[in-house]
């Protein structure tokens, strides 16, 4: 593992599979009576907010803690960010205060990155969501989702993805999870279908380690997982299609689309839903799909991402179920 996790195009096969295979072990705990280790106590992480967030901001949350971290929530509203202060000002603050790791949610698009390489602060920094560029614990959640589905909780431990065909649907163009997806899935050896109209996807798309199509009714029958992304209106300041109507009538998921599906195909999205455009009830309600899934699927893939920065150098991914149990009893 790196020092810090700003993109999901920076993770190796091996990092990659790492972090799922510590997921997994992190899962277990959450059955436990006591949902906690000792791993980060005494270490400090801040939750560093520049952008609304519900599920993100909950689900690091929770996982910091379960690792018994100290955990401090910083949001922009409120603050002193309201009153002009920089980025810059606001990461010398928190190094001041010797925090040990920072989960930075931003609106500008490298601003992760910035902050991991500019020398202001002496911290792991894990990007929660830069603009339109990266959302690399997402994208991570997803994975394991997938492979806990396609391939088995106790058969997935070591393996990829090698082979599985997975669709996105939807607003490529301003989507961070379709971005970051496509990296990490490429990576775990994944084939990847981006579905969407012309006016939704990015330039340069055609350079992406993916293919791309316009037509969803014929991606669905050879799809072992299809993501529908939320049309993102906040960032938009055109109009993209005609109308909402003729959105849905041609790119969301509706009963008779997910009947099209191989039979042990899923249903995922990265979530808020809006119900009725990019997916009806039906399917949002129905077994095959995964979002409430991937909410608690989420809190164990970012406490294995705390677990192994913040765990030490030398820490490697416990072998059995034991392990996190063992180092819990010793102390």
């Amino acid at each position: 593992m790196q020092r810090h996790l700003i993109s999901a195009a920076d993770l190796t096969r091996d990092d990659a599979v790492l972090i799922l295979d510590t997921a997994e072990e992190m899962a277990r705990v959450a059955d436990r009576p006591i949902k906690k280790l000792p791993t980060l106590r005494g270490r400090t992480v801040v939750n560093l907010f520049f952008e609304d967030s519900t599920r993100t901001r909950i689900s690091f949350e929770a996982a910091e803690k379960r690792l018994s971290a100290d955990v401090i929530n910083f949001t922009a509203k409120g603050s002193s960010v309201s009153k002009g202060e920089s980025l810059k000002d606001t990461a010398q603050t928190l190094e001041a205060m010797g925090v040990d790791a920072v989960v930075i949610r931003h609106g500008a698009s490298g601003a992760p990155y910035r902050l991991a390489t500019s020398g202001w602060i002496d911290a792991h920094v894990i990007n929660a969501g830069d603009g339109t560029h990266q959302h690399p614990t997402q994208a991570l959640l997803d994975a394991f989702t997938m492979r806990r589905r396609l391939v088995g909780r106790d058969a997935g431990l070591g393996q990829d993805l090698n082979g599985r065909r997975i669709t996105l649907v939807g607003d490529v163009l301003h989507s961070r999870v379709a971005r970051s997806n496509v990296d990490l899935l490429h990576t775990l050896g994944a084939e990847v279908t981006l579905v969407a109209p012309p006016t939704l996807l990015p330039v340069g798309v055609e350079t992406w380690p993916c293919e791309v199509s316009y037509d969803l009714d014929s991606t669905l029958p050879k799809s072992d997982a299809v993501m529908m992304l939320r049309v993102q209106r906040e960032r938009m300041n055109a109009a993209f299609f005609p109308t909402e109507r003729e959105y849905s009538r041609r790119y969301g998921l509706d009963g008779e689309r997910m009947a099209r599906m191989p039979e042990h195909a899923i249903v995922m999205h990265p979530g808020p839903m809006v119900r009725g455009m990019e997916i009806t009830a039906e399917v949002a309600d129905s077994d095959r799909c995964t979002v409430v899934e991937q909410v608690a699927n989420g809190v164990s893939i970012r406490m294995a991402v705390l677990y192994l920065l913040l765990g030490g150098a030398e820490f490697q991914a416990p072998s059995t179920s034991a392990a996190p149990a063992r180092t819990a009893e010793e102390n």
